[in-house]
């Protein structure tokens, strides 16, 4: 009976370490870190720039291969780092092996939310990648959609092995962004691969109603103040 009751205890001790270890990495995960982090419910990185700092958070992964047995990255093997040098864009940049054998054809699908800062909207994006196809035939292409969670149309925009390696675009202004991003790689004779993928995103700073009133109340008393003077200056 002692015996049972021990193993009990060491058993729910087991789950109990095993909970708070869940736990610990929901919440704001320091960068650089990998994806499989990132895919805890609740796990969300920051990108600092200048004056702003953007959450990116709600990630979701998955990949699939022709034929299925061409081997694929694990959200593991996928690191996520701060775009650049902080303070020049709040960003975050994937990097991994992404390598599609010559013959196959490998489609990452990677999604996130980001949200700029209360008083801020996301007003653009930029995409780049640093893409290779090893003198042969194959190809890769990026494609991304930004959808506004509040509302709006969407937007695309998309780099390929054979155009501009760098995209930046306008966006309708919003705070939060649904991003899907969709990798596609044909391996062709020799090979592709993508090493780099970096996502900026650029805001405007939009006043609070509380200050917009402060100011229509400031610019209220100082027209009463001009009419006031000019009274007096007449007199």
């Amino acid at each position: 009976m002692k015996r049972r009751s021990l193993f009990l205890s060491l058993a729910l001790a087991v789950l109990t370490l095993g909970s708070g270890a869940l736990e610990a990495r929901a919440g704001q995960v320091p960068l650089p870190t990998t994806l499989d982090q990132l895919l805890v419910p609740g796990a969300f990185v920051t990108a600092a720039n200048s004056n702003e700092t953007d959450t990116f958070s709600n990630f979701t992964f998955s990949v699939s291969a022709i034929p299925p047995t061409t081997p694929v990255l694990e959200a593991g093997q996928i690191t996520v780092s701060q775009f650049g040098p902080v303070g020049v864009e709040s960003g975050i940049t994937l990097s991994g092996a992404f390598f599609a054998p010559p013959g196959t054809v490998i489609d990452y699908k990677i999604g996130y939310v980001v949200s700029a800062p209360a008083g801020f909207l996301i007003n653009d994006a930029l995409l780049s990648a640093s893409i290779g196809v090893n003198g042969g035939s194959g190809s890769v292409l990026i494609t991304e959609l930004f959808t506004p969670l509040g509302g709006g149309p969407a937007t695309g925009i998309e780099v390929s092995s054979g155009g501009v390696p760098q995209v930046i675009t306008a966006l309708p202004e919003s705070q939060s962004y649904l991003v899907q991003k969709d990798i596609l790689i044909f391996g062709g004779s020799n090979g592709a691969t993508v090493s780099i993928i970096n996502q900026a995103f650029s805001s405007t700073n939009v006043p609070e109603p509380g200050s917009m009133a402060l100011l229509g109340i400031g610019m209220t008393g100082f027209l009463a103040f001009r009419r006031l003077f000019k009274r007096h200056a007449v007199a």
